[in-house]
């Protein structure tokens, strides 16, 4: 049975700490999640070495860093380390070891590394090659290797689901022109890294015949079983959503099933509007983990106005009557078991929703820093740490709203707000996004380095809350903290 020593929020993982692509597995009394290692105000995607995160499977508050467990340079086509690890998987083979495959950015080569334990030294074992020794890719018309989904099935054969959606210049895979037509899978040799047969298209992306509608195929192949289906999890071509597919067998058919999570919520509740999502969009890649009887769905969000300082989110998951998902909503207490306790203090970078005035926007499209300049985003003082963490809420300007959900709200009846920035107004606090019902009003009046704390009273029925803070007024608010209190 989980039983937390401590409350665990969204992002599950230090303030300090961008993982993205998170793949969770338990591996004897442990849940262990693998990923990409992005690095706060990098120019590009996943430019750190393969590290792991893991907890006691009975309390998914208690992380602890494992250390790194795989080099770029580790592999014999990246001796120099230039080409970056993207979404990694694992799982244990049929001889007990544990095996990692992986793909070097856009250059079109799906690599293996092996250990003995699940977070140990992982070392280079192979390239996935055909029977012929001919490795994977290295052909021209052949399906790009990309985002590695693996599974050893109940009896022992070896799956590999894999595919990316976008055409990728053949420059950036050594001149080869690799083939974009979907998600694909391969059946392998119990050795785990040659081709039995395969790769097979399952899932073509959007416009080609068998694609699913609305939400056809993009990248982030991860496959689990699920009362002995197989459930095939992938992000659509909206890129900020993770959908799933069943199907009885491992190479399908597979049908749709539905979104699993939205970073921005869309979808719930019919809103598929990008610019009024509840948080900024950009890519997400994750998996399904099960203890005992719960479901979670591991994602990841965007930070810094930018698409390469992800962080590592979870969320429960609810069954529907015939045995499918219902799509979660994100929220600031994910692994938590249930809402947070409605007094203490908190960091604003635990805000699930955020957005400015105008709405959100996509942090994957051109020049996102200059064209959400006056929107709000998390972010962290000083340069990529691993340590000392302190991020928060930057650049809330008039009608700027961070949201928080869930409380378990008491006798509360007070509530301060830390904050830095040069401004003057004030903040007002909801249980409703739409600021129906005006909770608390703090009035701040601020000068640029200063770190304040101002109070007011608060006045919000008990139960289970979302907390709502929109500033209003002139100038930038910086919004480091909130403490619930009782007088």
């Amino acid at each position: 049975m989980i039983g937390m020593k401590q409350q665990v929020f969204n992002p599950y993982l230090p303030s300090w700490e961008y993982i993205p692509d998170g793949e969770p597995y338990v591996f004897g009394d442990r849940v262990y999640v693998y990923g990409s290692h992005d690095s706060f105000g990098a120019p590009i995607f996943c430019v750190k070495d393969y590290v792991c995160w893991s907890a006691p499977v009975t309390d998914l508050s208690d992380w602890r860093y494992e250390g790194v467990i795989y080099r770029k340079n580790q592999d014999p086509s990246n001796k120099l380390g230039i080409r970056c690890l993207y979404a990694p998987d694992v799982t244990q083979g049929p001889d007990g070891r544990y095996y990692l495959y992986y793909a070097f950015d856009f250059m079109g080569e799906m690599g293996v590394a092996v250990c003995d334990t699940p977070a140990g030294k992982y070392e280079f074992y192979g390239h996935v090659h055909f029977k012929d020794g001919h490795v994977w890719g290295k052909k021209s018309g052949e399906p790009f290797p990309f985002d590695p989904g693996i599974l050893v099935d109940d009896d022992k054969r070896v799956y590999l689901y894999s595919g990316f959606a976008t055409k990728v210049p053949a420059v950036a895979s050594r001149g080869r022109n690799l083939t974009n037509e979907g998600g694909v899978v391969l059946e392998l040799e119990q050795d785990m890294v040659t081709i039995k047969s395969g790769p097979e298209l399952l899932f073509p992306t959007k416009g080609k015949n068998g694609a699913f509608q609305d939400h056809a195929f993009f990248e982030a192949s991860s496959i689990r079983k699920v009362d002995g289906k197989y459930c095939f999890v992938y992000s659509s071509e909206h890129n900020h959503d993770l959908c799933y597919a069943m199907a009885d067998s491992p190479k399908g058919p597979f049908t749709y099933g539905g979104v699993l999570v939205d970073i921005g919520d869309l979808y719930l509740n019919g809103n598929e509007d990008e610019i009024h999502a509840s948080n900024y969009l950009g890519n997400t890649h994750g998996g399904m983990l099960q203890i005992e009887d719960q479901w979670y769905i591991f994602y990841h969000r965007q930070t810094n106005r930018s698409s390469y300082a992800r962080q590592a989110c979870a969320e429960k998951l609810e069954r529907r009557s015939d045995g499918g998902f219902q799509q979660a909503e994100i929220t600031s207490c994910g692994l938590n078991q249930g809402a947070l306790k409605g007094i203490g203090t908190y960091e604003a970078r635990i805000a699930c929703n955020l957005w400015s005035i105008t709405g959100t926007g996509r942090y994957d499209g051109k020049s996102p820093k200059q064209k959400l300049k006056d929107h709000p985003y998390f972010t962290q003082s000083g340069k990529d740490r691993e340590n000392n963490g302190d991020q928060y809420i930057a650049n809330m300007k008039n009608g700027s709203v961070a949201g928080f959900k869930y409380f378990e709200m008491g006798e509360v009846n007070q509530i301060g707000i830390t904050i830095q920035g040069n401004a003057k107004g004030t903040m007002q606090v909801s249980d409703k996004s739409d600021f129906e019902n005006i909770c608390a009003e703090i009035e701040v009046s601020n000068r640029e380095k200063e770190m304040h704390t101002y109070k007011g009273a608060l006045n919000i029925p008990r139960g289970k809350r979302a907390l709502f803070f929109r500033f209003q007024g002139k100038g930038t608010v910086d919004f480091h903290f909130f403490e619930l209190m009782k007088d």
